[in-house]
């Protein structure tokens, strides 16, 4: 799964040496935060795919990376089986118009993005960090009633 980067100014989507490889991509997909118009979940990222590899590689529901080219524009896929998956619709982009990616992480690319208004960003890997337990509360033994004799 790629690695998702977030700062108060943009989204970097990480690419490890594979899947620049078989995305035919040079470097990582870089996105200002200004053009991220909205973020969806999807257990099936294949339904987002629109147009043809150009260049990328694809095995059909099994891997899709690289740039997808429709009569919309360019799209960018790194998309593993059927896995939970994030889809980014841009606008303003110089390169692409979405970026469609499986990643176990999408709810807190979400959060961390807060497109709902909100005033303070928050990061990423803050959200992502394991929460701690609560404590449980200690609880007294209870007695129980004596046994009658008959």
């Amino acid at each position: 799964m790629v690695t998702l980067l977030l700062d108060s100014e943009r989204l970097e989507v990480a690419l490890s040496p594979a899947e620049r490889a078989l995305s035919r991509h040079r470097g990582n997909v870089y996105v200002d935060r200004a053009h991220i118009a909205k973020v969806m979940l999807t257990d099936d990222a294949w339904i987002w795919l629109r147009g043809v590899p150009s260049p990328g590689t694809a095995v059909p529901s099994v891997l899709a990376m690289g740039t997808w080219t429709s009569g919309t524009g360019q799209d960018f896929a790194v998309i593993r089986g059927r896995r939970p998956s994030v889809v980014i619709d841009l606008e303003g982009h110089e390169s692409f118009e979405r970026i469609v990616l499986t990643t176990r992480h999408g709810m807190q690319l979400i959060q961390a993005l807060r497109l709902d208004g909100a005033e303070v960003a928050e990061d990423v890997a803050d959200i992502a960090k394991p929460k701690p337990k609560p404590a449980k509360a200690k609880t007294r033994p209870t007695s129980r009633p004596a046994a009658q004799a008959g």
